[in-house]
């Protein structure tokens, strides 16, 4: 098959490692990102890919254009913003928009790119481990309202990953990333629970990980994004888990279930967000559990299989753990 010309952007905590899976397979991408100095890192590691200019024209003659953005509102805006590429895409190129966006709004932004003869795939990524999206262990959620359009586009997807899920029309992608998050945020707010009440019935909050990870309590956050507790540095925003709850939330109400918990996890979520800083991370959800449970998580330090424990300050980890 004759090769696709790719762009590519968004070049942030995943969006690069994501990009690089594709450069490393021989792709020759266009990028660009909000940062120039991401860019220019990328070709500088990448000499074969090439730097995107800030016209909209820049990818006139890309084939596919992979967006991985933080949300659907970015999304938007690069397509079809003041200096929207969308109308300067080729009749017959594909966009696949990796970033967790909403299903109803993917649906929507489908719409408007097929009057231009351009089509839309939702392609959400979550991983299972830690540093899963460096080495095409990422696992992508796939929509698509075109059979044409999925097949051009499966080969690029599958040098992105090695778990390419086809989950139907367009913006079930973005559903299934949706209710993936919405899974994950419960055993977030669980686990906030647990660790409350542990400590003030006695427990070390190390010790409660420890062991919840060689039990049936295992989950993402224990394992990796809560595991060095109050470390505050998984490089996944608080202000992003509340966005996802919320889509999760719409989502679940327009299926016609009823269920409390949605709104439940986005009050407790919400209530969290107005005592940390902007930009803080999301495992600084913490904080509002210790507010209402008057105490504060004892922190603990990890150097290979000893623990120290410490009742102040943070222990950077070696790099984000990257919670999708």
């Amino acid at each position: 098959m004759e090769s696709l010309q790719v762009g590519w952007i968004g070049l942030g905590n995943a969006g690069y490692p994501m990009a690089a899976c594709l450069a490393k397979r021989g792709h020759r991408l266009l990028v660009r990102d909000a940062d120039p100095a991401r860019s220019v890192q990328f070709v500088e590691k990448y000499p074969k890919c090439r730097m995107a200019t800030l016209d909209a024209e820049s990818f006139k003659d890309c084939d596919v254009v992979v967006t991985m953005l933080p949300n659907g509102e970015v999304v938007r805006d690069v397509l079809f913003g003041d200096h929207g590429i969308a109308g300067h895409l080729k009749p017959g190129s594909v966009v696949i928009d990796t970033s967790s966006s909403s299903p109803f709004h993917t649906r929507d932004l489908g719409g408007e790119l097929a009057k231009l003869s351009v089509d839309l795939v939702d392609s959400p990524i979550t991983q299972e481990r830690l540093h899963a999206i460096d080495d095409r262990g990422a696992t992508l959620m796939v929509g698509s309202d075109s059979p044409d359009a999925l097949q051009k586009v499966m080969p690029i997807l599958k040098d992105m990953s090695t778990h390419v899920f086809p989950m139907g029309g367009l913006g079930t992608g973005h559903t299934m990333k949706t209710l993936n998050n919405y899974v994950s945020v419960g055993s977030i707010i669980a686990l906030c629970d647990a660790l409350v009440t542990g400590q003030k019935l006695g427990l070390d909050p190390q010790t409660m990980i420890d062991v919840l990870n060689v039990g049936t309590g295992v989950n993402f956050s224990t394992k990796y994004s809560m595991r060095n507790l109050k470390s505050f540095d998984t490089g996944y925003q608080l202000e992003l888990l509340v966005k996802d709850v919320k889509i999760a939330k719409e989502v679940i109400e327009q299926s016609g279930f009823e269920s409390e918990l949605p709104g439940l996890a986005l009050k407790y979520l919400e209530d969290s967000l107005k005592l940390v800083e902007t930009g803080a991370d999301h495992s600084e959800c913490i904080k509002s559990w210790e507010q209402r449970a008057g105490v504060e998580i004892a922190k603990t330090e990890r150097r290979g299989d000893e623990t120290r424990l410490q009742r102040s300050g943070s222990v950077s980890q070696k790099e984000p753990v990257l919670y999708f």
